[in-house]
């Protein structure tokens, strides 16, 4: 597949380079030149303009801060149409550094922020729980991604590129749940910074 990524972090480097490994065209671009030419040569992919990144992809990663999410989409084209159609994956955590607290109102879910700002993009809640080292060293069990959307055909696309980097894909439900997995991730980064494992706290069920 096509896949253009929306930032030039830990996360989106990581990706680009697995799946750059898997055998996708992997097109990258963020706010900063040097940083997207930097990222670029990590991975192996293609350093690309901001618009130039939903125009040549099947499928578009956003991997920035919450924070910056409205200026990098905006800078795609995303507001006024550029997403149409593609697949969006939003692994964002908007969460209180070392808290886990969601900054988002109750009730509401960055995903669903992602999707007003992206009309047209069929958004896929995934990728948010696992740290970006876990996607180009993986460990002998594979990870399994929780993930959560509205359109069919994208949580598929989704899916396979999950299996590509070595997980597992579990669909829990529409977007509706993405609240739900973001609440999630906040629990596991309050207890992780806590110096607890978090997953001495969730029990084993055969």
């Amino acid at each position: 597949m096509r896949i253009g990524i929306l930032g030039t972090g830990t996360l989106a480097t990581a990706l680009a380079t697995a799946w750059t490994r898997a055998g996708h065209d992997i097109s990258i671009g963020g706010r900063s030149p040097e940083r997207t030419e930097a990222a670029a040569t990590a991975s192996g992919a293609r350093a690309r303009r901001l618009p130039e990144i939903s125009a040549n992809a099947d499928v578009v990663l956003l991997s920035v801060h919450w924070e910056g999410i409205a200026e990098i989409l905006t800078a795609a084209g995303a507001p006024a149409g550029s997403l149409v159609g593609k697949a969006l994956i939003d692994p964002t955590n908007a969460v209180e550094h070392g808290i886990g607290v969601l900054r988002t109102e109750p009730g509401r879910a960055i995903a669903q922020h992602v999707a007003e700002l992206a009309p047209g993009a069929h958004v896929v809640k995934a990728f948010h729980l696992f740290p970006s080292t876990r996607w180009t060293t993986p460990g002998s069990e594979p990870a399994t991604v929780a993930m959560c959307g509205d359109d069919p055909r994208s949580l598929e696309l989704v899916g396979s590129l999950v299996r590509d980097v070595g997980g597992v894909p579990a669909v829990v439900g529409g977007l509706d749940r993405a609240r739900q997995l973001e609440e999630a991730a906040g629990f596991v980064i309050a207890l992780a910074f806590a110096g607890v494992d978090p997953q001495s706290a969730i029990p084993a069920v055969p």
